[in-house]
């Protein structure tokens, strides 16, 4: 877990560590709170009353100019809480669960069977799991599901492997584009780095589920340590693990990319025709039966402030009460790329490599003439690598057609690796940032009691929009990630919001991002929120304390690491008020020159690869295609011109939904069909 947290962090925390096993280090660290009054009269930190250890702590949490001692504390602090509650023994244990009134939620029988009957393991006619293989296994495995495969010769380092179009990545982008392409009668490999997993070995256990279904296990965040970054990294993408939001994109935001950033794709009818397609394939529903307890403390905030509160659409049954979906959902109610599009890609022939790396695309210089196209290169293929210490050569999939569709985060690397130049790859990244607060519901204190625990139900079944830029939603937060996230104050202080996490409600405020990031490389990530940005995230942050003390919360705070917080009882609208207005957003704890730091989040990344009218404008066309290469294509949610606003899923598969469909097109009047 340490090895996926930035190197720097770790080093200067491993730094601090062995300096505190020392007495002058501890002294050089903690000064005075070191001292005893007999000999040796310095004391190692182990060795210091407890105390006086959490007196020095408090020190460095919130020191200014020695901010080296606040991100060592913070690595420290975010590790440990996280590694205590998330993690389990060999019989999936515990022992700390039942002091804080959680248990893995077991979704309930009677909502499991709504979820429409499927096959338990539907892709596994196309699923090819490198991992399990070496290299003659493999090679029988590509030729049994129809593929062309010529061996690696003795002085070669790779197998090659035929296809009609090679996709890199299996969420909401590759996915579909898997389904159009397959349909259309062409041979589809999907290239996969994660496993393929179904919902019988979903576990909803938060730290082996983030280990295998997650990038870097769940710890990733960017280089400043601001923002943690939550992306999917299994078969399904980020749509096997996300909330289940089911929003189409707003009319205003389409109208936007296609007048000022030259895409008429957007205000295309073809567009909305999308959208209804996606929408229909993944089943979506507009209904809840019954709302979990964060999404009753909004409804209920916002109905006593006179606030709309919306229902949000999901890709489930209007029954499916799970507050797992995010660990994958264990009914199989959720509908993911994994169990739609990807299912109907393996009817039609697809084949899905999974723990299969993409290392680069093979580019060639461009001879085709009378192309019009004016790209240099063409691109011919892709080199993979397999997992499985079996497997001793490299993949070469050759193909008419390549699709980059690996995500906001891993799509520029990748085009990098492959020898491409535009200014925009990389560049433009939107993380819709969010900042969290939380209100404490003590059992049966509300009128009407508010019942129900914080990690069940739905996750994500309300949505109050403070302005065209700022939306509020709740959270799926794991007994671990609460632990990492809220501030520590004491050992005593850590323990009691920990005995209060199940009636803990969360919300987020979440901006539509005017601030650019970065992708400088797999796992290394900028992101600076602009000002306005910052100024947006306050008055969201302030209007979700609003509907927490509306909704009868006892206590209120939020993220940042003073620990600031309220008590409601007998508050006076006086009171509330100067609350509020010492709420702030706070920069990640290696900003020097601050005494105060608070760490925010990200599920949704856009725009790393952006389309645009001209190469001066994006990394890919209109069509998405590579201003660069002719045959490679960008299919995800890096290529969206600006942050969508809302949870992305629709949006994303909405617009790989219309450029697949062009994809096949252009494969039909150029170059036919494969076997």
């Amino acid at each position: 877990m340490v090895t996926r947290c930035i190197r720097e962090a770790v080093a200067l925390a491993w730094v601090v560590l062995w300096a505190l096993s020392t007495r002058a280090g501890t002294l050089l660290l903690c000064g005075r709170l070191s001292l005893g009054a007999g000999f040796p009269y310095v004391r190692r930190f182990a060795d210091m009353a407890p105390e006086r250890r959490e007196a020095a702590l408090r020190r460095w949490n919130r020191v200014r100019w020695l901010f080296p001692l606040r991100i060592a504390f913070a690595i420290v602090k975010i590790l440990c809480h996280y590694v205590f509650y998330a993690m389990v023994n060999e019989n999936s244990e515990n022992p700390y669960w039942k002091a804080i009134g959680y248990s893995v939620d077991e979704p309930r029988e009677d909502r499991a069977r709504t979820a429409t009957p499927s096959p338990s393991r539907p892709l596994d006619v196309g699923v090819v799991e490198t991992r399990l293989l070496d290299d003659n296994k493999l090679l029988r495995s590509l030729v049994g599901r129809g593929l062309t495969v010529k061996p690696a010769s003795s002085d070669a380092n790779h197998h090659t492997v035929q296809c009609d179009a090679v996709i890199v990545g299996s969420g909401c982008g590759g996915g579909v584009a898997a389904a159009v392409l397959a349909s259309a009668g062409y041979k589809v490999v999907v290239v996969e780095k994660g496993d393929y997993f179904t919902a019988e070995d979903y576990s909803s256990i938060e730290g082996p589920s983030m280990e295998r279904l997650f990038e870097r296990g769940g710890i990733f965040c960017t280089s400043n340590v601001t923002t943690m970054i939550f992306t999917g990294a299994t078969v399904g993408g980020g749509s096997a693990v996300n909330w289940s939001a089911s929003i189409r994109t707003p009319e205003e935001v389409t109208q936007e990319w296609a007048r000022e950033h030259g895409l008429p794709v957007f205000a295309s009818p073809g567009y909305a025709q999308a959208m209804d397609a996606v929408c229909a394939r993944l089943g979506v529903t507009d209904g809840c039966q019954e709302e979990g307890f964060q999404n009753k403390v909004v409804r209920r905030g916002c109905e006593a402030l006179g606030l709309c509160a919306d229902a949000v659409p999901r890709n489930s049954s209007d029954a499916h009460f799970c507050g797992s979906c995010n660990f994958g959902c264990p009914t199989g109610d959720k509908r993911g790329t994994d169990t739609t599009w990807l299912v109907d890609a393996v009817a039609r022939g697809a084949v899905i490599l999974t723990g299969c790396k993409a290392e680069y695309f093979v580019l060639e210089k461009n001879h085709s003439s009378g192309s019009g196209s004016g790209r240099g290169k063409k691109c011919v293929g892709l080199v993979a690598t397999c997992a499985s210490n079996g497997v001793t050569k490299k993949l070469r999939i050759e193909a008419k057609v390549s699709i980059a569709a690996c995500g906001a985060l891993m799509t520029p690397p990748l085009l990098r690796r492959s020898g491409l130049k535009n200014r925009h790859i990389g560049s433009n990244l939107h993380l819709h940032p969010v900042s969290m607060a939380w209100g404490y519901f003590p059992e049966n204190k509300q009128d009407p009691p508010l019942s129900g625990k914080c990690y069940e139900g739905g996750i994500i079944t309300s949505m109050h929009r403070v302005t065209d830029r700022t939306i509020i939603e709740t959270p799926a937060l794991g007994p671990g990630a609460f632990a990492a996230m809220v501030p520590w104050e004491s050992g005593r202080d850590m323990k009691e919001r920990m005995r209060r996490y199940s009636r803990t409600a969360h919300a987020f405020a979440l901006v539509r991002d005017r601030g650019v990031g970065f992708v400088d490389g797999e796992g290394r990530v900028r992101f600076t929120p602009s000002r306005e940005d910052v100024d947006e995230l306050r008055n969201g942050l302030r209007r979700v304390l609003r509907i927490l003390v509306a909704a009868g919360a006892a206590e209120v705070g939020t993220h940042r690491s003073d620990g600031l917080r309220l008590r409601c009882k007998g508050l006076r609208d006086e009171d509330l008020e100067g609350f509020l207005d010492e709420v702030t957003i706070e920069k990640g704890p290696m900003h020097s020159r601050v005494d105060k730091w608070a760490l925010h989040c990200s599920a949704h990344q856009m725009g790393s690869c952006r389309m645009g009218s001209s190469p001066k404008d994006g990394a890919v066309d209109g069509r998405g295609e590579s201003w660069e290469a002719e045959g490679l294509y960008v299919c995800d949610g890096s290529l969206l011109p600006t942050a969508v606003g809302v949870n992305p899923m629709i949006t994303i598969q909405s617009i790989a939904f219309c450029l697949s469909k062009g994809i096949a097109e252009t494969m039909a009047q150029g170059q036919g069909k494969g076997q």
